[in-house]
């Protein structure tokens, strides 16, 4: 073969010396739709929106779970230095107070049945954590 150019619209391999339009995976006449890049832009924000909500989603619920875990080690660490003078039986109800000197002790007086400084009522679980009883009075 020559080594002349063929013309744009012919579609010659050099390296096979051969016409291969019908090989290509794209259309190669003239009149064949133009290849456009789609833009993709939108999808990418879209999703990226997405994402960052879901993402915000699982931080806020680990957060409150957190935040739930340091109160129960609040609740814990105020119940167990405080002053008490017997031996908590697992799941009875325990009632907290501050003494005159704004000290911590443990009853099993009700706040109904008394006049302390009345800080909440616990309870001890089997894991002997102390789990705050809310009260509806």
């Amino acid at each position: 073969m020559s080594t002349e150019k063929k013309p744009d619209n012919v579609v010659f391999n050099n390296n096979t010396n051969s016409y291969d339009a019908a090989l290509k995976p794209y259309a190669t006449n003239v009149g064949a739709p133009a290849i456009v890049v789609k833009e993709n832009i939108t999808w990418k924000n879209k999703n990226i929106h997405k994402a960052n909500k879901q993402i915000k989603a699982k931080y806020l619920e680990l957060k409150a779970e957190y935040d739930r875990m340091m109160e129960e080690l609040e609740y814990n660490n105020l119940v167990y230095n405080a002053k008490f003078n017997f031996e908590p039986i697992l799941g009875e109800v325990y009632h907290l107070y501050r003494d005159k000197n704004n000290l911590p002790f443990l009853s099993i007086i009700a706040p109904s049945e008394c006049n302390f400084d009345f800080v909440g009522s616990f309870y001890l679980n089997s894991e002997h954590m102390w789990k705050k009883v809310e009260n509806d009075q």
